[in-house]
């Protein structure tokens, strides 16, 4: 809900800034707003959200699936996103290209319950548009 509540913002400033000066208003919209990516999101109720992702907020996916409550407080981020705990274990679903799993993350997912194959932390993914169209399943929790 915050990145929504900064859209607003940020196009009202743009408003104001541009007063009645149309033709520059969309190259100030292009340049200052936000570009937002769309992932699917299945919770773990087997629901599934479409939802709209900022990438200029440097958040990660557990981060996005926080803001828009697709899971009970407490139950998704409890270590903050520092790939210490799995709360945030999903599976990916598309063909996306993401990062690449780093040590810590492997680490963790080797410890961890209902692992699968496709298993990833979503702490450890930031958003970016590289990974519009994404397709993630939060995994049961542990």
């Amino acid at each position: 809900m915050l990145f929504l509540i900064k859209q607003y913002f940020c196009r009202c400033f743009l408003l104001f800034l541009v007063n009645d000066n149309s033709r520059n208003i969309h190259n100030l919209e292009e340049r200052y707003l936000m570009k937002d990516i769309s992932i699917k999101i299945t919770d773990r109720n087997g629901t599934q959200h479409h939802v709209l992702a900022p990438t200029d907020m440097a958040m990660n996916l557990m981060e996005v699936v926080r803001s828009y409550e697709l899971a009970p407080e407490g139950t998704i981020g409890v270590c903050g996103g520092m790939a210490m705990c799995a709360s945030c274990q999903c599976y990916i679903l598309s063909n996306t290209e993401l990062p690449i799993m780093q040590d810590e993350e492997d680490a963790m997912l080797s410890e961890a319950f209902y692992v699968k194959q496709n298993s990833r932390l979503g702490c450890q993914i930031p958003i970016t548009p590289n990974i519009h169209g994404l397709e993630v399943e939060l995994a049961p929790e542990s």
